[in-house]
């Protein structure tokens, strides 16, 4: 762990997002995303295009190569690439690592980013697991579920516990090389089953006290992007998932509400009343989500720059987070029921979708607990560690 860890160095040099090989990359993505979910992850090649359109570089920091780009703009990237596909979205959105990543020291990140700032990091923080102190730094050891992206990765954190660690109840994040990893591959669900999210396994690894980083903790250097809490951002970032994949279901039923008529005899899907109400419905509601995650994103964006974030704005944004990955998932019910037989089948997009969408919204920051913790905060009460 003295050296560098060994980085895979960035194919080509692209500071932004091109929008000819975005169009292509997604082309590609929604050709052959039953691949992905048979082999439950996102292929290497996926990663290395997602490489070369700027995932993994958005927000890592300008002096390592970075691009620095807003939080918004971040996740209107991440919104794309989730209506192609959603594990594609979702492995894509751990690009909002760089953010995480910040909070390690200045000299560990001038190694991190020796090669570039192309870095995939993945990696799973709870449940905390004890390390032990020793003489080079901690011993690692333990099981962490959902490391979601890890067979692409080329950095893994995990999150651990030490009896004498002051950092007031926060997860410390122990940072190594993925080759220090094993994958225990287990990953058997319904839904996002292309993101490759196996449980991870760590045998006596010893991780120096400098490669570690505290989760919400403060970033090695000050600016915009690094004012903006880490936390909420990668609350935001899965969330922003779910608005990718309704936009897609919602936008199939409505063309093949078009043209397609009942095998009944009834008539085409558009003309029948019901379903002009249900997609009235789900239209308004996708759009009053994803336009209050986006209010919110700007507004605690504003502070940031101003560097006055507020807690009332960060756990408004958590709000939107969550209100949009549940929003989404209901989208996705609502269109999967209007097509009827067409979204039983395995293969279709209507019935991954509302799988999906399902499983975004039952993700810890985004599920119904994180409401009660916004009312409670919006009504002046306290709110459990480590939120907003």
């Amino acid at each position: 762990m003295n050296a560098p860890p060994g980085m895979i160095a960035p194919e080509t040099d692209v500071s932004a997002t091109t929008s000819d090989d975005l169009s292509l990359l997604l082309a590609d993505i929604r050709a052959r995303r039953n691949e992905f979910a048979r082999a439950q992850k996102v292929p290497d090649d996926v990663i290395q295009a997602f490489k070369r359109i700027g995932v993994y570089r958005a927000l890592a920091a300008k002096r390592f190569g970075g691009d620095e780009r807003t939080p918004a703009d971040f996740c209107r990237l991440i919104e794309r690439i989730s209506e192609a596909d959603g594990s594609a979205g979702w492995v894509a959105s751990f690009g909002d690592g760089a953010r995480y990543l910040s909070a390690l020291p200045e000299d560990t990140l001038c190694r991190v980013y020796a090669n570039g700032p192309d870095v995939v990091y993945a990696g799973a923080v709870f449940p905390l697991q004890p390390a032990q102190r020793s003489a080079d730094g901690f011993v690692v050891n333990g099981v962490w579920p959902f490391a979601s992206g890890s067979p692409g990765a080329e950095l893994i954190g995990v999150g651990i516990t030490l009896d004498d660690d002051p950092t007031s109840g926060l997860a410390r994040i122990a940072v190594m090389p993925a080759d220090k990893v094993a994958i225990r591959p287990n990953w058997d669900v319904i839904g996002l089953q292309g993101t490759g999210s196996h449980d991870i396994v760590v045998d006596n690894v010893i991780v120096p006290e400098e490669w570690t980083l505290i989760r919400g903790g403060p970033p090695a250097f000050d600016g915009p992007l690094h004012r903006y809490p880490s936390v909420t951002f990668a609350a935001q970032a899965h969330a922003i998932v779910g608005i990718g994949i309704a936009r897609s279901a919602l936008d199939e039923v409505i063309a093949m509400s078009r043209g397609r008529a009942s095998i009944t005899g009834a008539p085409v899907m558009a003309e029948r009343g019901y379903i002009q109400l249900e997609v009235a419905r789900a239209e308004a509601m996708l759009r009053s989500a994803r336009s209050f995650f986006y209010e919110a994103t700007e507004e605690l964006w504003k502070e940031a720059l101003q560097d006055t974030v507020q807690s009332t704005t960060t756990t408004l944004m958590r709000l939107a987070a969550t209100n949009a990955a549940r929003q989404s998932a209901e989208v996705c019910k609502i269109a999967s029921g209007l097509a009827g037989t067409q979204s039983l089948y395995t293969t279709s997009n209507l019935a991954r979708a509302m799988c999906d969408s399902f499983v975004v919204a039952q993700h810890a920051a985004l599920n119904e607990g994180t409401l009660q913790s916004a009312g409670r905060l919006l009504l002046g009460r306290s709110a459990p560690a480590g939120f907003p």
